[in-house]
């Protein structure tokens, strides 16, 4: 089956930017939120949120575009209440996520986007500049216990297709045998509950770097990778460049794109693995630099190499760089104000008292705006199966 759907991210793992603010990691914002007004409107912030930003119109919507799948990025602290003791509501609300998905003929996708002690040191890990995965057994241990709780649990669920184990690691090349380790380790929890559905594993270096995973391949294992190049341009990093064109002093285009992920074809051809590109996506700027152009040849050659692709992401406060959301939130309320000093997220450590049901209200799709240029893009390419 090849898969073709979109991201819900931002939603089970707060990120900075897809709600208009910095990229300072989830932990640091709630406990931020906390000292300011006390744990009982946090847990409010909390359950709002995710009871709002993601809801079952959402997935009908994404449906009917033509997808097949939605990829779930999510924080272990969702189902950790502490070690090796588990949330069973959160277990409960996942059920029902995956119930809206079969209701509407798509396929999940759980992704561990933050695990037990970050597994890079970036904001989306929710790391505050440690990689403390790879520092303590004890992290790596009550990651795999956690994966096999999910999948002993959630396996019998129509809609779901499998487990992306680990969003993006990164680990020293000399210390890759590590990552290798702790994903066997993975595999045999989950296999211990679970002998069918897909354990999807990614590459080391956010996402790039694969070869290590050739000894890893079995029945039901796909192999993850990440695609945003050229970063100055579909992240909007280095204003004016257009594509096709010379960026980073080269030349882009669909045969450069091609080259780039040919590697990665061969390494599927050779080990008989298929390949997933789990995120891509571009900052879209009315298509004045060539966005459309750079997703219809990104998503033209997954087709020609067979990949299956999740764009990211479904659902952001429009910015002016990162990929920002098919559904975009495009007002300048008092707690986006795009012109600082403070940014977004973070200000709702002050606008929270005064525009508290204003704010959970926003949260729902229908204050954002869809981004018809790229859902006519994606539909191009959703409608070949």
């Amino acid at each position: 089956m090849i898969l073709k759907g979109v991201n819900l991210g931002g939603w089970l793992l707060m990120e900075g930017y897809i709600l208009g603010g910095r990229n300072i990691a989830e932990q640091e914002f709630k406990a931020k939120f906390k000292r300011i007004h006390g744990n009982r409107e946090l847990a409010v912030l909390e359950k709002e949120f995710r009871k709002r930003f993601i809801r079952e119109e959402d997935l009908r919507l994404i449906s009917s575009w033509g997808a097949n799948c939605v990829r779930l990025p999510v924080h272990y602290k969702i189902f950790e209440k502490k070690p090796y003791v588990y949330n069973k509501e959160s277990l409960t609300f996942l059920r029902r996520i995956l119930r809206w998905a079969d209701k509407y003929k798509l396929k999940v996708i759980l992704d561990l986007h933050a695990a037990c002690g970050a597994q890079n040191c970036d904001w989306h890990a929710d790391s505050t500049g440690k990689a403390l995965l790879w520092r303590h057994k004890r992290n790596r241990d009550r990651t795999c216990a956690l994966w096999r709780y999910l999948a002993e649990n959630l396996a019998s669920e129509r809609a779901l297709y499998g487990y992306d184990v680990l969003n993006e690691p990164v680990i020293a090349k000399g210390r890759v045998g590590e990552l290798k380790t702790f994903y066997k380790d993975v595999i045999t929890s989950i296999r211990s509950v679970d002998k069918k559905s897909v354990i999807f594993l990614e590459g080391n270096t956010w996402a790039q770097d694969i070869d290590f995973l050739k000894d890893l391949i079995a029945e039901n294992i796909a192999v993850s990778i990440h695609f945003y190049e050229p970063l100055e341009f579909t992240f909007n990093f280095r204003r004016g460049y257009t594509y096709p064109g010379a960026i980073n002093g080269g030349p882009w285009n669909k045969e450069r794109i091609r080259r780039r992920l040919s590697r990665y074809k061969d390494f599927s051809s050779k080990y008989g693995v298929s390949v997933f590109v789990g995120e891509f996506g571009v900052n879209y700027r009315g298509n004045r630099y060539g966005e459309l152009r750079w997703l219809d040849d990104a998503l033209s050659v997954f087709r020609e190499f067979g990949f299956s692709w999740t764009y990211w992401t479904y659902k952001a406060v429009s910015s002016g760089i990162f990929p920002d959301g098919i559904v975009q939130y495009l007002d300048n309320s008092p707690w986006v104000k795009r012109e600082g000093p403070v940014y977004g997220l973070e200000n709702l450590y002050t606008a929270w008292p005064a525009y508290k049901n204003k704010i959970v209200s926003s949260w729902n799709t229908k204050h954002f705006q869809v981004n018809h240029d790229i859902v006519k893009g994606l539909k191009k390419h959703f409608k070949h199966r």
